[in-house]
């Protein structure tokens, strides 16, 4: 499971380097700033969690595993709805797409993941426990 998180952690890495870029250099030119500025974030959250991710895997061991694992879920799950909903919209707006703007309401859901992710993380190293 741990070697699955790290495997994770490195594509989503990888992908948030590509799309930070793509924003950076395309995005600039073609959307207003508070479009560009919900994109950012989307790649910095995306970032961060990347980093959380990499920290469950490497710290798989040391914890309960049925709480770790909960953890990696929780960040991947929280990386595709809040950062992939942030790049939906930015994409969406980029498009002059109309009538989607319902999808924002996801951002948020994705953010309780991240949450959930910071806590089980901590639970999982506090109560190492027997339990795989």
């Amino acid at each position: 499971m741990s070697r699955n998180f790290l495997i994770l952690a490195s594509l989503f890495s990888a992908l948030a380097v590509i799309l930070g870029a793509f924003g950076a250099h395309g995005l600039k030119k073609i959307l207003p700033p508070d479009s560009l500025t919900a994109f950012e974030t989307g790649v910095r959250y995306q970032f961060y969690h990347c980093f959380a991710l990499f920290i469950t895997a490497l710290a798989f061991d040391r914890g309960n595993r049925k709480w770790m694992k909960y953890a990696g879920y929780f960040f991947i799950t929280g990386i595709i709805l809040f950062s992939g909903s942030l790049y939906l919209l930015t994409f969406l707006k980029a498009a002059d797409t109309v009538g989607l703007n319902g999808i924002g309401i996801i951002t948020p859901i994705g953010g309780l993941f991240f949450v959930a992710g910071w806590l089980t993380l901590s639970i999982g190293l506090a109560y190492k426990g027997t339990v795989k």
